[in-house]
């Protein structure tokens, strides 16, 4: 039991994305000695098991023929007054359910938040 709980807390620590190996090393640096297979063991009693790592996606295709917007603040980015110059931004936020897509327009003077959405996809009507 007392095992059990060094695992389950080197696991949680780790954000539940290590495995045996990473497990293993980090009691060993605190001072516990336990084997893979057990560690393995234990896990597998408690029902833990990790989480896998996706593979990059590319999200941006920079190679098209499509129309490019012209860059009108030259990296201006102090205009003299509220309502000149918006900036946008997209934030990938991670929840237990997948991704969540947070699509913000700034104010550049006043540097307030001036428009959000929300969406689980990345698509056009999200901006």
């Amino acid at each position: 039991m007392f095992l059990t709980e060094k695992v389950k807390s080197v696991f949680f620590e780790e954000r539940q994305l290590c495995g045996t190996r990473v497990i293993k090393s980090r009691l060993a640096q605190r001072g516990t000695l336990i084997s893979r297979k057990r560690v393995a063991r234990l896990l597998n009693e408690a029902g833990l098991k990790r989480k896998t790592k996706r593979k990059f996606k590319v999200t941006t295709d920079s190679k098209h023929n499509h129309f490019v917007a012209p860059n009108l603040l030259q990296r201006q980015f102090n205009p003299a007054e509220p309502n000149r110059a918006w900036a946008g931004d997209i934030a990938y936020i991670p929840t237990r359910n997948g991704w969540l897509y947070l699509a913000t327009v700034m104010d550049l003077y006043s540097r307030k938040i001036v428009g959000w959405s929300m969406d689980t996809s990345m698509k056009a009507a999200l901006v």
